[in-house]
């Protein structure tokens, strides 16, 4: 991955993470939200967004449809909030890496 990706990528994570935390206003993202990573195809057009969510099962269900929901919202403020030409679509999805680190506890 090249050192741009990885500055892109870093840049999404913290201002996703500031956008949910302070403008998404969904009752079903009542739980703690974290975005714990993004990655960004090569072309910078779609960004996958991991999360995790402090939980059940159904907390984790509600968040990702609530961010699925306001993934168009999320856009429009990175465009404004960005310099880019074109700001990636985003698709969100829980992080693995977490359940994986749970198992192996």
């Amino acid at each position: 991955m090249s050192r741009r990706i990885e500055r892109v990528n870093e840049l999404l994570r913290e201002e996703i993470s500031a956008l949910v935390l302070q403008d998404v206003r969904d009752p079903r993202l009542s739980t703690l939200v974290s975005v714990t990573g993004v990655v960004t195809s090569p072309d910078l057009r779609h960004a996958r967004v991991y999360i995790s969510v402090y939980g059940g099962a159904d907390d984790e269900a509600a968040s990702l449809a609530a961010l699925r929901q306001a993934a168009g919202y999320l856009r429009r403020q990175l465009r404004d909030r960005l310099p880019w030409r074109t700001v990636p679509e985003l698709d969100f999805a829980i992080d693995p890496a977490l359940e994986r680190g749970r198992r192996v506890d």
